[in-house]
Order: C-alpha cells, then structure tokens, then sequence
C-alpha cells in the first residue's frame, strides 16, 4: 500500500514531498508553521491577510495605530470613501513579514505566501500589485493567488525582475475558472507553476454557491479539470484541497496524477498554529453538527465555520478606519451596510445584532470568527483527551509526518503528556 512518501511533487527542475500546508489568515498559517513545512521538505503558507496587523504583533511597529489615528475623525461616518492604506506603509509591512520569514528558513521545502484577490482595501489594483510586488522583494519563494479570479493579477507583476523566477500558483473550483485564468495570462506567455484544486469541504471561503456547494466533490472536480489539462497538453501539478484528513486521503489523490495535496484543518490544534489554545480547544471539541456554511462574510462567498462563532450575531462598530481591508473600489462593505441598518431600526439599543454579516477584519484579527474545514470534528480522534479535560496539542512535524507515512487511513496518537498543573 502506497504512502504519501512514496510521491514527489515537481516545481521546476526540484522535488519536493507533496504536503502543502494551507495559508490561513490572519496568521493562523504562522511563519512557525509555514517553516516546519519547509523543514521538513513540503511547503508552507504565510498569509498577507491584514499584513500590517501581523507586522505590529510580530515587530512592534505601528501601522494600524497611525492609520487610526489618521482617519479618527472619520469613525462615526458611514461613508468610509476617505480611508485609504499608505502604500509604502503596506509594503513596508509586507517586507518586514515576508523577509523575517524567508531569512529563518531551513530545509529543503518552500514558502509561499497567500494572497487573497477579494482583500480590496478601496483600492483594489493598487493595493494587490503592492502586496504581490513587496513579497516577490523580500524573497518569498512562491505566491498563491486566492479568493477571487485573478484575471489581472499576474499583468500586475510582469515587469518584476522575479515573475518568472517565483513560483506563482492560482486556486480555482471548476474547469471554467481555469479556463479564464489561462485565457487572461496567455498573452503573458507565462503559465501557473502550480494549481490547487479546492473542492467544497475547504475551510473559510468556498468557491461555490451557497445552496449549491453540496453537489459537488473533490474527485470530480479533480477529474475533470485532469481531463481538460491532457486535452490542452498543459504539463502543470494539480494539487488536491479539501477534506483531505489522513494520508490515505492525500493517497487516493495522488495515485490519479495530482502532484500533491494542500491541507490545514489538523494543522489548526498544533503548537506552531497562531490560533490562541483557548479557541484551539473549540475547534478540537466541536462535533459535526457544530460545522456549518453561511453567508456571513462581506466578501459574497459562503463560508465555513463553527456555528458558535463569537463572530455571529456580533454587532460591533466597523472597524475601517483601523483595518479596512474589505472596502471596495467605492469605500463600502457589506457589513456596514448591515450594521446601519440595525442600528437605524433599534436607535435606544446600546448594542445591536447584525446576523446577516460579520465585520470580518476586526472578528478575524481577534480570532473570533472560527472558520474551519469540514473536517474538523475529526481532530479529537488525532490527540489524547488530557484529565484535566482539555485535548493535547500536537507538533506540526506530527501531523505533517503523519500525513506522510500513514497508511490504511490510520491516524498516529501523539505520545500522551499530562495536563499543565
């Protein structure tokens, strides 16, 4: 019976072991995990996910400080047009957080860094050519492109002295998806180095409908997005995402041509996880009924998460003039929208409910909108329940050798430790 060992995944004219760790944002795919990753010979995702955050934290600077600051007399308007990121400012974060990162890693793997196309940040253009051009600066070895099409993305980057040197990579859910993004870079003469696959068990953002994404499956995306690239002579690794839990998951995948498999939902209750313990023992204790898909992020995509969020029903003040990060080309958000309306309708409430759409940058950078794959119900079967209750926490290299080694879908128990006195 064949292993995940027993594959290789081929980026260029180098092999590497065919375990991709998602990018969680906001800084759930720590630069920790990301470089176990790579240690360990895969490849590890960073996310740019509200980067400046991410930089005041790891580097003591003072970026969503001074762009509070900035626009404070603006907090009350509802019009948040007039708030706009320094570039040089976003840059400077993005360097700080890539840089640090690639200068730490060891081993024979790669880094990525994930960048989400529907962080608009009222200047879409601008701020994703920032965000993409700063992270091809400070070295990262590849970029996937995320949550969106991508059509411009890579006429954004032709011109940097790396866009053909890094290896750059697109998420789609179908065919026609694919279809657009190759149609658009053609005239580039530069295809993806890579594409993942991301089937409708993922967590977070789904690229599918929200009533329809049950009607569909990994494997037959997977085939048919295989049958499309052998009808086009396309020789590009496909990596499977998505509901893949044990190594034989990962298995099934590769032994039908897939170069490798990106997986996260085990990687969330690992030390090297940015989630705070208290909400990676949420996570491991929840059971499947807890695991719903709902429309509550401004983006307009579904997404998954637990159904006892904090995020959910939450009505707090948009955080713009902080974050900001989902404004569109107009300055608006779909939060605020909804917030306004509430707030209009219950003028003597002090705190209003807003069920309908959470203010996901302020509930993502505070780790209280718990978005999670499909299978994460399962983590508590993958650990050892502790006396005093709580379930251990793993190490990456744990689970990212279980993934590679296991077989006969067997999960390895981590040696039992005994609870913290």
């Amino acid at each position: 019976m064949k292993r995940v060992d027993d594959f290789r995944l081929r980026l260029g004219n180098k092999e590497y072991v065919p375990i991709m760790i998602g990018g969680m944002g906001v800084d759930i795919s720590t630069s920790e995990l990301a470089l176990e990753a790579a240690r360990l010979g895969g490849i590890g995702h960073i996310s740019d996910a509200m980067v400046q955050d991410v930089s005041d934290r790891k580097f003591d600077t003072s970026f969503v400080k001074d762009k509070t600051k900035l626009y404070k007399f603006n907090i009350n308007n509802s019009d948040k047009s007039v708030v706009q990121f320094d570039l040089e400012r976003l840059a400077e974060a993005t360097r700080l957080h890539v840089g640090a990162t690639m200068a730490a890693k060891q081993g024979d793997g790669l880094i990525f860094v994930n960048c989400m196309e529907k962080l608009t940040m009222n200047a879409p253009k601008e701020t994703l050519r920032t965000r993409l051009t700063a992270a091809l600066d400070a070295g990262i070895d590849g970029i996937t492109m995320s949550a969106g099409l991508h059509l411009g993305s890579f006429e954004l980057i032709k011109d940097h002295p790396r866009f053909r040197e890094a290896k750059l990579g697109i998420i789609v859910s179908s065919v026609r998806a694919l279809q657009l993004f190759l149609r658009k870079v053609s005239r580039l003469n530069r295809n993806p180095d890579f594409i993942i696959v991301e089937g409708p068990l993922a967590g977070g953002h789904l690229g599918f409908g929200i009533e329809d994404w049950k009607e569909y499956d990994l494997h037959t995306i997977m085939d048919e997005i295989h049958a499309f690239m052998k009808a086009e002579q396309l020789d590009i690794p496909l990596i499977a995402a998505g509901g893949i839990f044990t190594g034989s998951d990962a298995v099934s995948f590769l032994e039908k041509g897939a170069g490798g498999v990106q997986v996260a939902t085990r990687f969330t209750m690992t030390h090297e996880c940015g989630l705070p313990d208290s909400v990676k023992q949420e996570y491991i204790r929840a059971t499947e009924d807890d695991i719903i898909v709902n429309g509550v992020s401004p983006t307009g995509y579904p997404m998954r998460m637990l159904k006892q969020t904090p995020a959910i029903g939450s009505g707090i003040r948009p955080g713009c003039e902080s974050y900001g990060y989902l404004l569109d080309a107009t300055g608006n958000c779909a939060y605020i929208n909804s917030y306004n309306r509430e707030v209009q309708a219950n003028p003597d409430l002090k705190t209003v409910k807003v069920f309908d759409k959470t203010c996901l940058c302020t509930h993502m950078r505070n780790f209280n909108c718990w978005t999670c794959g499909s299978t994460t119900y399962r983590l508590k079967d993958t650990t050892h329940k502790l006396a005093d209750g709580t379930y251990q926490i793993l190490s990456a290299e744990h689970v990212f050798k279980d993934y590679q080694f296991s077989v006969d879908n067997q999960v390895a128990l981590p040696p039992r430790q005994e609870a913290a006195a």
